[in-house]
């Protein structure tokens, strides 16, 4: 069977969930005792030394994978255009995750519009220096489209499914060959709402449809404003086990 791997944006532990998760321990080592995947958000505000990737790599067991978002400078200041020096420093600091380095994740402005010259020039770019897992998350309408969806296929990156979602097509992962990733925001308050029992059925459900379709699936909660991430993604999990286990997930 593929993985599932369910995590959230970043490894802060509220208290509200501390006596989930070993009492010993930095709090990225007793995250990772509990979940098997994590996004790095704070790359896309900042740098980091390649040693600090490399102390946060040897913090988490083996099969532990971490996803990297690429820097703004990147995708809103520059808008995927004229980046291959930054591109080369960015790959440069992240390579230092070794094996743990699990996917990259390009999460596009909501007013950059698909335009086929410029997103194509930059996924080559891509291509060419980095091989592993690459998700995109586009927000504007215009790259819910066959051309567009065809340029993803083309270089193997998996579009994100995200919530909430500027229509339908977003909602949904697709994209070309990868994992499918699931980044859940919270909604209808983004970055503040907390999901409910019926929404996070919905979202089990559809993990292990695309687990037996034979994709490798990741779940980011983003919802971390509150506090929510955290428990949300612990229920999932939960979800998870117990149907595999052929429980009752309700």
């Amino acid at each position: 069977m593929k993985t599932v791997r369910i995590g959230c944006a970043g490894w802060s532990l509220g208290s509200a969930h501390k006596a989930h998760f070993p009492a010993e321990g930095t709090q990225l080592e007793r995250y990772a005792a509990v979940f098997n995947a994590v996004e790095i958000n704070s790359s896309f505000y900042r740098p980091h030394r390649p040693e600090t990737y490399r102390r946060w790599s040897a913090s988490v067991p083996g099969d532990f994978r971490f996803a990297a978002k690429l820097p703004r400078s990147i995708t809103h200041e520059h808008r995927l255009a004229g980046t291959t020096a930054l591109l080369d420093k960015f790959l440069a600091e992240v390579g230092a995750l070794g094996a743990s380095l699990g996917v990259l994740l390009i999460q596009l402005p909501p007013s950059l519009a698909y335009a086929e010259d410029r997103a194509g020039a930059f996924l080559r770019t891509l291509r060419e220096r980095h091989a592993g897992g690459l998700c995109l998350e586009p927000r504007h309408a215009s790259w819910f489209s066959a051309a567009a969806e065809s340029l993803l296929d083309e270089y193997r990156v998996a579009r994100v499914g995200a919530d909430p979602a500027l229509n339908a097509a977003a909602a949904v992962p697709g994209g070309g060959a990868g994992p499918r990733y699931t980044r859940l925001h919270g909604s209808p308050r983004m970055y503040w709402s907390d999901y409910g029992p019926e929404q996070l059925q919905a979202v089990a459900r559809r993990l292990r449809a695309e687990q037996a379709a034979g994709a490798d699936s990741w779940c980011i909660f983003d919802n971390t404003a509150a506090g929510h991430a955290l428990g949300n993604a612990l229920e999932l999990r939960r979800l998870l086990r117990t149907a595999a286990a052929g429980g009752d997930p309700s």
